[in-house]
């Protein structure tokens, strides 16, 4: 059984300030909007500007796909004002080919549930839905399901 040390060996104050700025932001952005801050619907909004394909079109891509991108831009300036403040960039070995197809993957299963992790993950459970719930179950069951079979396949 791995310690507590060995799981986070650069401690954890920095994924709970994280945690308190994206429950904040998402708390912020329901309150004075009555808008829900998940983020799968930002790809099909996104879309929307470039892609005359009628499904990118509907009303509700088209109507949010402006918040959704200052949204996004904010999650992403966030990542660079920490790499600026905190000076420690994040480097992984994973090759670009897996990077990508897991990417593939969690984008496919993101449609798939109707929402990704940080929609029914923190929105969905915030507001007590049923659906988020299990949704959020299934996502860490097969995170975990995985997580052992690239363990045992790849003997990482």
């Amino acid at each position: 059984m791995p310690s507590f040390e060995t799981l986070f060996p650069l401690g954890i104050t920095h994924y709970l300030i994280g945690g308190l700025f994206l429950g904040v932001a998402v708390s912020f952005l329901y309150l004075m909007t009555g808008l829900i801050g998940g983020m799968s619907t930002f790809f099909s909004s996104t879309w929307s500007y470039f892609s005359n394909w009628s499904y990118f079109h509907q009303q509700k891509f088209v109507e949010s796909r402006n918040w959704r991108t200052f949204f996004a831009v904010g999650l992403i300036l966030g990542a660079v004002i920490w790499l600026f403040s905190v000076g420690e960039p994040f480097v992984t070995t994973v090759p670009w080919w897996q990077l990508a197809v897991g990417g593939f993957v969690v984008g496919f299963g993101s449609r798939l549930s109707g929402g990704c992790t940080s929609g029914h993950g923190i929105c969905g459970l915030a507001s007590l839905q049923l659906p988020s719930l299990l949704a959020v179950l299934i996502f860490l069951a097969t995170a975990m399901v995985t997580a052992s079979l690239v363990k045992l396949v790849g003997g990482v």
